[in-house]
């Protein structure tokens, strides 16, 4: 059948049989993933995926938003605190459920087949692509940046490479986990590095003296609710990434010991680099300067670096390639456990025979992400899909809260305090609400259609198993182009 057969045991029971499996040579091997990604990778895929463009462009519009340096740092702060709540809770949903997928197969597994259902057909169709596309155009932005000085570049010019980007991309992470992995490492070195760069000029600066941007620094300060939580929506997109090892949870070497460690070093260590390099940036322009700024970094590295500036726009180039790579690596795995668990066409549930990586899975997200690319109107779509994401994060903590309250007995090798999981939801309620009394939109409403739109494929392909037979034929003959084939996950 096109579309695989939901299972009918225990939702919230992580040891169940293995699915379906294919005998290959007339043997019994079963075909799964491989357990490649260990602590460095997992703390690579998070702070990798975590430092992309944010960094480099959204400290003027916190400011902005705050009105002065000093509420801005807090603000930065509080992101990555609620970033680390979020991630730690997801870490005890980690060890309970230890399968990939992130928020689908925890909502899965709590709430059942329809939520999941909705929330796999918007992640896949068009929230991960879009970010994936949005984040390549970044990378393309930069990267050619240098061959149009004083002038913006041509808009072909900057799809071309975006789509180049997400071509590479999909080969590297075709190929080899542990390959996709490796550029994964390469790249958050490179980055860190950057950011260590930016850190040590600030330190320098503030040696010097320079600290005429933190006199006076709650002067002026934003207390309207509504623009407050504009202001987190701008850092938290910066932060957005610290969910991407629950994605990944079958792939990992000892899960139950790297999920937590990872996130523990990954996030706390991006926040602290976050903080300084705000301060390196208000050390080397006023608060005027840096409003006025189209491009905060690439400023930092005109009046710091001067001629060595270009290593800037370099920087930012390689951080966006790094975190595209990340979120191609982990967007991929959605769309095939949604397909594993019969949501999507079961052909992309399948991995490639002998390089054991969802390629059906990933060679669909890279399709999608190249028309959002070609289209090239989904930016504000994407903007608005924010609240979406932290409505899907609301209901996943929820679901959390609940086993702890309901099902206290589940195994679990970690387990963090109820507070912080009720704070994390309080605060997405509250980013979910704020935009939408705030300032009412239209998009929002069209948002919230697409997103109940997929009742129309729901019923009739899931729910009643409708599978036309002509998509039998299709897969079949996919299944051997690709030379794919079904696959099992191991029994935890």
């Amino acid at each position: 059948s096109t579309m695989r057969e939901r299972k009918t045991t225990d939702p919230l029971h992580s040891t169940d049989p293995p699915h379906s499996s294919t005998d290959l040579s007339e043997g019994k091997e079963k075909l799964r993933l491989k357990q490649e990604v260990g602590l460095i990778s997992g703390v690579s895929l998070i702070a990798g995926t975590m430092i992309g463009s944010g960094i480099f462009m959204s400290p003027e519009w916190v400011l902005h938003h705050m009105g002065n340096p000093a509420s801005s740092l807090l603000v930065w702060a509080a992101c990555g605190l609620l970033a680390m709540f979020g991630a730690l809770s997801y870490a005890e949903l980690g060890t309970i459920i230890k399968e990939s997928g992130g928020e689908y197969i925890y909502i899965l597994r709590i709430f059942g087949s329809f939520p999941a259902f909705l929330f796999a057909y918007t992640s896949v169709i068009l929230v991960r692509p879009a970010g994936l596309a949005a984040v390549c155009l970044s990378f393309a932005e930069y990267a050619i940046a240098p061959f149009y000085p004083g002038c913006s570049s041509p808009q072909v010019a900057v799809k071309c490479t975006a789509a180049a980007c997400i071509l590479i991309l999909t080969v590297i992470n075709c190929l080899n986990v542990r390959l996709a992995t490796s550029v994964m490492n390469v790249f958050t070195a490179a980055k860190l590095l950057a950011l260590f760069v930016i850190v040590v000029g600030g330190l320098v600066l503030l040696a010097k003296g320079q600290t005429q941007s933190f006199q006076n620094g709650f002067q002026g300060t934003t207390a309207g609710i509504g623009t407050v939580g504009v202001a987190f929506y701008q850092g938290l997109w910066s932060y957005d990434g610290w969910n991407n090892l629950n994605y990944v949870t079958e792939e990992l070497k000892k899960p139950e010991v790297t999920l937590p460690r990872a996130l523990m070093i990954a996030i706390p260590l991006v926040t602290c680099l976050y903080l300084l390099v705000n301060v390196s940036y208000l050390a080397a322009m006023t608060p005027s300067e840096l409003l006025s700024s189209g491009a905060v970094a690439v400023t930092w590295g005109d009046k710091v670096l001067g001629s060595w500036a270009w290593l800037i726009s370099l920087s930012v180039a390689l951080s966006t390639f790094g975190s595209s790579n990340g979120t191609f690596f982990s967007g991929g795995r959605v769309c095939y456990i949604a397909a594993r668990e019969g949501h999507m066409p079961d052909i992309l549930s399948m991995a490639h025979v002998r390089c054991l990586t969802p390629s059906p899975a990933l060679l669909f997200t890279s399709a999608m992400s190249l028309i959002m690319i070609i289209s090239g109107n989904f930016t504000s779509i994407v903007n608005f899909f924010s609240f979406m994401a932290w409505f899907f994060y609301g209901m996943t903590i929820s679901g959390l809260l609940y086993l702890k309250i309901k099902k206290p007995e589940l195994p679990r090798s970690y387990k963090v305090p109820i507070i912080i999981p009720i704070i994390v939801l309080m605060a997405a309620v509250y980013l979910v609400l704020a935009p939408i009394i705030d300032q009412p939109q239209i998009e929002i409403l069209y948002i919230v259609l697409f997103v109940f739109s997929g009742i129309i494929f729901y019923f009739p392909l899931v729910r009643f198993k409708y599978h036309p037979r002509f998509l039998q034929t299709v897969t079949l003959h996919l299944q051997l182009l690709l030379e794919v084939a079904p696959t099992t996950r191991d029994a935890k």
